[in-house]
């Protein structure tokens, strides 16, 4: 089965080098592969600029600035249909999640799988499991009034029928990418996979995990372990970071699509999330000042 269909787009922004190279050398070699930079410095650039001499079918993008996750994902996809023809199917990844060897060929088996079935194809996503921690970020799963992750025995084929999924290894049709214009370039950041998951459901697709695909990825800028009915993992992230996070929320509240149990559980979270910086964290100022100075601008 080749890839040669194949469009992957990953944005790097002040990137772990090893990291972002072990990930193109995982991905299959005659899929188009670009990587779009969101204004690294000049020693990070000078690392980019070398990859296409060894990655086969790389194509670099370089940003001025910070053009935020969402546009840039977008401007990665139009550049890869601009270079070759033909393509059908898009992967999307951050720039610090790393596919074990033969996990992108196994999204693609099972997203062609679908589509054979007969139903409408929306998204398949792997399971990913967290660097730091070991620990697997499971899957998410709403039903009217509960909303919870689904945790497969490891190597398990089953087909997980989720609510969401995470934007870093997300599968799609190009057709669908289009035909929904995109993601949300106003989101910047965060959410940016929540509401492209919404707005797939309510075009009437499906989300898909696939457990035997395996990412090993970085959730935020570093992970907390805890335990809650089993151990489960949380990312940390900086005041910046929960701006964005409180004020997408925010957005995504006011949104018809947006499902209500999503949207019961996402306030209890951002108090749950204010509760516990508030509580442990050693900046919590800073934090505090974030999400707020997010939820105002929500508000606006």
């Amino acid at each position: 089965m080749t890839s040669d269909d194949l469009l992957t787009v990953t944005v790097s922004f002040h990137p772990d080098q090893r990291a972002l190279r072990a990930q193109l050398e995982t991905l299959p070699a005659e899929c188009i592969k670009v990587v779009v930079d969101n204004g690294s410095n000049e020693s990070e650039q000078a690392f980019l600029r070398q990859l296409p001499a060894s990655i086969p079918n790389l194509v670099l993008v370089e940003n001025a600035t910070n053009a935020g996750l969402a546009a840039a994902l977008n401007q990665g996809v139009r550049r890869g249909l601009a270079v070759r023809n033909g393509l059908r199917w898009c992967l999307l990844l951050d720039q610090d999640s790393e596919p074990e060897n033969g996990a992108v060929e196994l999204l693609l088996e099972g997203i062609r799988e679908l589509e054979s079935d007969g139903g409408q194809v929306g998204c398949v996503g792997p399971s990913l499991v967290d660097v730091q921690t070991g620990l697997s970020h499971g899957f998410h799963q709403a039903t009217r009034f509960c909303w919870r992750r689904a945790y497969p025995a490891p190597g398990s084929r089953a087909r997980i029928h989720c609510t969401t999924l995470n934007g870093s290894g997300t599968l799609m049709p190009l057709t669908l990418f289009n035909e929904l214009g995109g993601l949300d370039e106003r989101l910047f950041i965060d959410h940016i996979d929540t509401d492209w998951s919404f707005r797939v459901l309510a075009a009437r697709g499906t989300l898909w995990g696939l457990p035997q695909a395996v990412f090993r990825h970085r959730m935020g800028e570093r992970s907390l372990r805890y335990w809650f009915l089993g151990w489960r993992v949380m990312p940390y992230r900086s005041p910046l970071r929960h701006r964005f996070l409180f004020r997408n929320t925010i957005w995504l509240l006011r949104r018809r699509y947006v499902p209500m149990v999503w949207k019961f559980w996402a306030v209890a979270k951002l108090g749950l999330t204010m509760a516990a910086y508030l509580a442990f964290s050693q900046e919590r100022r800073q934090q505090i000042a974030g999400m707020f100075s997010g939820l105002r601008a929500g508000l606006k």
